[in-house]
């Protein structure tokens, strides 16, 4: 027996660090996906219970179907992750795995499929005991697909529209480098440097991005895009290396962090606007710049 769950990866559009604060952030999932695999274990020392993190997730599964007092067989277990989601980039890999991880232990220890909001709910937990003080935004994408308006602790919002051609054909995630502080110490650093004055602005660039797609203003995106990076750069989470190269950039369009940040060498990747699609893709090239196009996914978690 295998059972397989897959999972998009996610990127924040706009609304980074602002939404572990209550306010609304605009979220997308992207056709990059993680599957995680769970067969049972005949002949081998070496499973599962090996795996700290994935223990973790399993008894966490187990906890909850105890305490729901659903029936279940305990197993031992082989796993396998294959993913196409860079790792501590701000694409959510991390949620990614826990979403595709619940879905899969829940069925391998029931045998039956369960609905997306109790994986959603559960994963949000691991989340939690991963990485301090996650939004939930993440999760969220990752499971449900497609664009989300998201409020921690207040709403889920699933938008009934999608990016429009005239504005996502000229996106391209690119690499600044994987950042050298985790999500949960950016989290960490923002809450010294973040007030409310900020937290109103980013809310209003949320607002204008959903306006934005929704009319596919590619104007108004791009005013939006510029300003919330101007935001991002306020409370330091985008470093002097970043800021650099997304000048280096702007000969060909523009564009902001998109996750956690980084302050000290890297941030991550970068949302970016390209005016010149084929100039850009020519300088990455020469650089040796990673680069994805940027595609959404509108199907979340799938059983494969």
């Amino acid at each position: 027996m295998k059972i397989t769950y897959s999972v998009p990866g996610k990127v924040i559009l706009s609304g980074e660090h602002s939404v572990v604060y209550g306010k609304p952030a605009l979220v997308t999932a992207i056709n990059l996906r993680l599957k995680f695999s769970l067969t049972i274990l005949e002949r081998s020392s070496q499973d599962g219970n090996s795996n700290k993190e994935i223990q973790f997730i399993s008894n966490k599964v187990k906890n909850y179907l105890k305490k729901e007092k659903i029936n279940f067989v305990e197993k031992r277990f082989n796993f396998k992750i294959e993913s196409e989601i860079p790792v501590g980039r701000g694409l959510g890999s991390s949620a990614a795995l826990s979403v595709a991880s619940v879905a899969t232990f829940l069925e391998f220890y029931t045998g039956r499929q369960f609905e997306k909001e109790i994986i959603n709910d559960l994963a949000f937990q691991i989340e939690k005991h991963f990485h301090k003080n996650p939004s939930g935004a993440d999760n969220s994408a990752a499971c449900y697909g497609g664009l989300i308006l998201y409020q921690k602790q207040i709403s889920l919002k699933n938008l009934n529209f999608k990016i429009p051609k005239n504005i996502g054909d000229k996106l391209f995630l690119i690499d600044s480098g994987q950042p050298k502080e985790t999500t949960g110490e950016m989290v960490d650093f923002v809450s010294n440097k973040i007030d409310e004055s900020i937290l109103t602005e980013i809310e209003k660039t949320v607002n204008k991005l959903v306006i934005s797609i929704q009319n596919g203003d590619a104007i108004l995106f791009k005013k939006s895009l510029i300003n919330n990076e101007k935001l991002l750069e306020k409370i330091e989470v985008v470093s002097k290396k970043t800021k650099k190269l997304l000048v280096d950039l702007s000969r060909f369009g523009c564009g902001k962090i998109t996750g956690a940040g980084g302050y000290e060498t890297n941030s991550g990747f970068l949302l970016f606007f390209a005016e010149d699609k084929e100039k850009l893709l020519k300088y990455l090239s020469t650089k040796k710049i990673l680069y994805y196009k940027f595609t959404s996914d509108n199907q979340g978690l799938k059983r494969i």
